[in-house]
């Protein structure tokens, strides 16, 4: 066991302040000694999810952004303009820790924790942009054997995320469903677990080239939104697949109501008999991120049987209880290597992560770019 009395670390903090300002750091804070059922673990791998950058920029304009401090504990400030401070305000001049989930080394274990020393876990846990994270024990996944710190780093918020989608479809009574900017990380591993468990999915990408990366890995049903013929092939793929509930990263414009109304078209080609009301068939839309933070658009030609809410991960695992959250995470483990399996566009260290140019490359939530931070990094 390391001996941690005089370790200290450096922690990634975002602080929004009461005058508008986003002050993006790096602090270095003592590690604590584990207290019981607790470990110490050496982060060596921790993703930039979509739920990251919220916390980590916020509403900060990134166009202002202006660069100081030094190569070693570089600082980035921006601007937030008055009108988005009233929505973080619970936050405001405080300094925030960043990142949901990650994986590393157990180098030190309070008592009845011992046995997870030397190995290779990954954890939900948050503040994980750091060097070092004392956590939970039961919160700690181990690793299987051959597998990486990157190859678990994602192992919770896009695998857990993925299930909570077919998990839902199945607990609301629905056979198949579709998701839209269906070609990112989270899209390509829904795609892998509806080939494998044989459920019907429609991806709804933005350009022909994700389209391609799609059907590439197998996707069957591949809809662009920018094609000019969108509406006429999402309903034939409705038709095709018979999907009735649909998860939404957009959040913002008219494709929520475009997917109903293609639902509804769907409903309609099996529809017996006319009815003024529109279809007896239930149509969900989850919407659960804001790629376009637009106001979301219902034209209403979908009938009165619909519904449209929001879906997070969190309330999910909540509701299924221990035991379910405990069979997703066993088949995730499982699984680690082949569905799961994330792919990353660069590896960065702490400081390399507040460079402006490369903030700038995160922060634009391309679809298919996902961001790996290794705190070990120099």
């Amino acid at each position: 066991m390391t001996d941690i009395s005089n370790l200290t670390g450096l922690e990634l903090r975002s602080c929004i302040t009461a005058a508008g300002r986003l002050e993006l750091s790096l602090a270095e804070v003592p590690v604590p000694a584990p207290e019981p059922g607790q470990v110490v673990v050496r982060v060596e791998a921790t993703p930039i999810n979509p739920s990251d950058l919220g916390l980590l920029v916020g509403p900060a304009d990134l166009a202002t952004m202006v660069a100081g401090g030094t190569a070693a504990r570089p600082t980035i400030t921006a601007t937030v303009a008055p009108q988005h401070l009233k929505a973080v305000t619970a936050r405001l001049d405080q300094s925030m820790q960043i990142g949901n989930e990650g994986a590393g080394t157990v180098i030190a274990a309070g008592p009845g924790a011992e046995g997870l020393i030397g190995k290779l876990v990954a954890v939900l846990a948050g503040a994980m942009y750091a060097q070092y994270r004392v956590v939970k024990a039961d919160d700690c996944l181990v690793l299987p054997d051959g597998a990486t710190a990157a190859d678990g780093a994602s192992c919770f918020v896009n695998p857990m995320t993925a299930l909570g989608m077919t998990e839902t479809m199945r607990r609301e009574g629905h056979t198949a469903l579709v998701h839209t900017a269906a070609a990112s990380n989270l899209g390509q591993m829904l795609n892998r677990i509806c080939l494998k468990d044989g459920i019907g999915l429609v991806n709804i990408v933005r350009s022909a080239a994700q389209a391609a990366l799609l059907r590439d890995q197998g996707a069957v049903h591949v809809v662009d939104s920018t094609s000019p013929t969108f509406t006429d092939e999402l309903t034939e793929a409705l038709v095709a697949t018979g999907a009735t509930i649909a998860f939404d990263a957009i959040g913002g414009g008219r494709l929520a109501s475009q997917i109903l109304g293609g639902m509804e078209a769907a409903a309609n080609r099996r529809a017996t008999a006319y009815s003024r009301y529109g279809s007896s068939v239930y149509k969900q839309v989850y919407i659960y991120g804001s790629l376009d933070t637009r106001p979301t658009e219902l034209v209403r030609n979908f009938g009165l049987t619909w519904g449209v809410g929001g879906w997070l991960l969190i309330p999910f695992l909540v509701k299924i209880g221990g035991d379910g959250v405990a069979a997703l995470r066993q088949r995730v483990a499982a699984e680690l290597k082949t569905t799961f399996a994330s792919h990353y566009t660069a590896e960065i260290s702490l400081a390399e992560a507040l460079r402006p140019e490369i903030l700038a490359a995160y922060a634009r939530r391309a679809t298919g770019e996902k961001y790996l931070i290794n705190p070990a990094k120099a």
